[in-house]
């Protein structure tokens, strides 16, 4: 399995930005336990990160003609604004999985509604940087059951 991992705006500044919130892993301790989870899982991810929303929108995109079986994304704040990343998962459409650091359904009232989360088979929030784990086991048993239920019935 391949899955592309995508993180929005100020994740880069995980340990940085408002550690009591977030948590005191950096950014680059995210990318390592997504790392080691997927070799564990004999599973291949591609992980990115912008601070950009067209940026966002054109990694999207770039996994419609690929390899890529499912997307693990934490929009981040444009989970909260943007329509146009939504638009990007549905017409790629592929499997999405939500991440969310913090339980954004316990925070400002800005932040409680995901327009990802319209598309997404799967919404994981407030359990820090491992809810990145949960979603890929979680993807990794979407993706196989999805298999299994498109092989043929076996013939007696």
């Amino acid at each position: 399995m391949n899955v592309l991992v995508i993180n929005g705006p100020n994740l880069n500044m995980l340990g940085v930005r408002e550690p009591l919130l977030y948590g005191a892993k950096t950014y680059e301790d995210l990318v390592n336990l997504i790392e080691s989870t997927c070799i564990k899982h004999n599973i291949t991810a591609e992980v990115f990160q912008s601070n950009h929303e067209g940026v966002l929108i054109d990694k999207i995109q770039s996994a419609f003609s690929s390899e890529y079986d499912a997307i693990i994304i934490n929009g981040s704040s444009y989970a909260h604004t943007s329509i146009a990343i939504l638009d990007a998962l549905k017409a790629v459409g592929k499997p999405v999985v939500e991440v969310h650091i913090t339980d954004h359904a316990e925070r400002e009232a800005y932040r409680r509604h995901s327009y990802i989360s319209e598309y997404a088979v799967k919404t994981i929030s407030g359990w820090g940087i491992s809810g990145y784990v949960y979603a890929i086991m979680f993807i990794n048993t979407y993706i196989e059951k999805s298999r299994s239920e498109l092989l043929p019935s076996p013939q007696a």
